[in-house]
This record gives structure tokens, C-alpha cells and sequence, in this order.
């Protein structure tokens, strides 16, 4: 069995589609607060729960998230905000976008649609 590099494994994660779109929208308040699934399903209106779900278990699986549950109410309340890990990240993807504005590889389109990774 071919076994992945670490470089070739962490890319092929990071590119899955909306991971990035979640680090950033839980980076977006800097002071790293708690956001409920139902609020970052809000902000993210393309996403479908079941997607979301999935990859928040993945990002909190992987040690990028975390996650809290407050069964004291009903429904219960799930939370999550970044790690250290995931602060990280965000940061390296950052520099990713910052690359991209240099070397004017960003998409004017999205940047003038007021899209949510352009706008780190």
C-alpha cells in the first residue's frame, strides 16, 4: 500500500471543499470566541448541514477544532472555535492568500463579490 507523504496528505485535506471556508469563518472573530453549528451554518448558506457535520468532525478529529456540548438545554448546544493547530493554519493560509494578491493570481470577481476567504 502506497503511504502519502505528509505534505501530499495535509493538502489533500486542506483542499477539500468548505474546509477552508469553516477555519476561516471560526477565525473570523479574532478573540477565537465559540460559535454554535447553527451559526456557522448561517453564515455559510451554500453548505449543506450534513456537510458541515462532517466536516467539523474531521477538522476536530484532525485537532484543528474543538468542540463542547452543553446538554443542559434543549436541544443540546454544540460549539466549537479553533485550536492552536488551527490557528496555525489559518495564519499559513493567510500567507497563501497574501502570495496570491502578489503575484495577482486572486480573482477580481470574487474579490468584488465580498467573498469570505478574500476578505482574511
Amino acid at each position: 500500500m502506497y503511504k502519502m507523504c505528509t505534505l501530499s496528505r495535509t493538502m489533500e485535506y486542506v483542499a477539500k471543499r468548505w474546509t477552508v471556508l469553516i477555519l476561516v469563518e471560526l477565525w473570523k472573530d479574532e478573540d477565537n470566541e465559540w460559535k454554535r453549528f447553527c451559526e456557522i451554518r448561517e453564515a455559510m448558506r451554500d453548505i449543506t448541514p450534513k456537510v458541515l457535520s462532517e466536516r467539523l468532525k474531521e477538522l476536530e478529529s484532525e485537532g484543528l477544532i474543538e468542540k463542547r456540548v452543553d446538554s443542559s438545554q434543549f436541544p443540546i448546544k454544540s460549539e466549537y472555535a479553533l485550536t492552536p493547530a488551527g490557528l496555525e493554519l489559518v495564519e499559513f493560509i493567510q500567507q497563501i492568500k497574501y502570495w496570491a494578491l502578489k503575484w495577482k493570481i486572486m480573482d477580481p470577481v470574487c474579490m468584488a463579490q465580498d467573498c469570505r476567504c478574500c476578505k482574511l
